[in-house]
């Protein structure tokens, strides 16, 4: 095996990362964030976690790489560009469409990102003879506090990672190997005064910069919460069905962005802004259909329904009456729910 005396080994890892089409890859020290755990903690105490219990199950791995492999000498850490080609927030002004984040706007970016990650593995296992273990979001990492101790970015006041160079349209993934490398510096804070992040959040889900409650955040909500969304926050949704992009869209380091070259990430046209008619009607199996190979189809077809729902409640269009209506015997409580929801605020409008 390789000895770290072999100086040519990190700019190779780091040419080879940007020939494999990543855009940047910068490697830590296992033992490089100790203050993790504590907020981690913190998080967790204050029940911000909402009901991703896999957090807390899971903090003990997750506070550290070597909780989760005793051998791991160190950390490679790569990004890969997802940025829109047009203005993320012009698809929360299509109110009778449904909006989806940014990230989900392609394939998805796990199954993609991690076969080029194991390539890349598999180049650095022959290059070193060294083992590794390969995650893309899946596993117990805290990939944003290690990548900043890489010199990758910062976590913004609003906890995504910013770059200087790439902005925050970015995914991250993770090479843990037990061969010991020379460490890049970390990236310090550049935030300064600036609170666009914070100030445009719809449902003031920052409880002060850099923490963040996600039993408020839109992402939460549609992606991960089960079952009824709070009677207060469902107006504040608008019409977006997965996730939120407002926090990432108004940071000014976008204006270093770099495009996504990876064409998987590129919007398909019959993901993004679909009718919210033809999204509340989905069938169990014409949802697999239609989100198959897309992130979404991991929230179900209740989830999605659900969401439309709040999404043709806030639209105040009359014309979705009888398809909420349709759905008020639900089989899924969430779902008619929602319907009953939608309903009442369509009906106010026009009392």
């Amino acid at each position: 095996m390789l000895k770290i005396s072999d100086s040519n080994l990190k700019k190779e890892i780091k040419a080879q990362a940007k020939e494999m089409g990543f855009s940047l890859a910068m490697i830590t020290s296992p033992n490089s964030i100790p203050k993790a755990k504590k907020r981690l903690t913190s998080f967790l105490e204050n029940g911000f976690h909402g009901q991703m219990d896999w957090l807390e199950k899971r903090s003990i791995w997750r506070s550290s790489p070597k909780e989760l492999w005793p051998e791991v000498k160190s950390v490679i850490m790569v990004t890969e560009n997802y940025t829109p080609e047009e203005d993320a927030l012009e698809g929360i002004k299509k109110i009778d469409c449904g909006n989806i984040s940014v990230y989900a706007h392609g394939h998805d970016y796990h199954d993609v990102m991690k076969k080029r990650l194991k390539r890349y593995g598999h180049w650095f296992v022959h290059r070193t003879s060294a083992k590794i273990k390969v995650f893309v979001d899946t596993a117990p990492v805290m990939e944003k506090p290690l990548a900043q101790m890489a010199g990758l970015g910062w976590q913004g006041k609003h906890t995504n990672l910013v770059s200087r160079e790439l902005g925050n349209w970015f995914f991250i993934g993770v090479i843990f190997t037990n061969l010991k490398l020379e460490v890049d510096e970390e990236e310090v804070d550049h935030c300064g005064a600036c609170t666009r992040c914070l100030d445009i959040c719809p449902t003031s889900a920052f409880v002060e910069p850099y923490k963040l409650d996600a039993r408020k955040c839109i992402s939460y909500l549609t992606i991960e919460h089960k079952g009824p969304v709070d009677l207060d926050l469902r107006g504040l949704i608008g019409n977006r069905i997965y996730g939120c992009d407002d926090c990432l869209a108004v940071c000014p380091w976008n204006k270093f962005a770099k495009s996504a070259t990876e064409l998987k990430y590129h919007s398909k046209k019959h993901l993004n802004l679909q009718p919210l008619q033809n999204l509340a009607i989905l069938t169990d199996e014409k949802f697999r259909l239609k989100f198959s190979g897309s992130p979404i189809k991991r929230i179900g077809r209740n989830r999605l329904v659900r969401n439309a729902l709040y999404a043709i409640g806030n639209s105040g269009q009359s014309k979705f009456k009888t398809t909420v209506k349709n759905l008020l015997h639900d089989s899924d409580l969430g779902v008619s729910d929602a319907a009953s929801w939608a309903l009442k605020k369509l009906s106010d409008l026009n009392d």
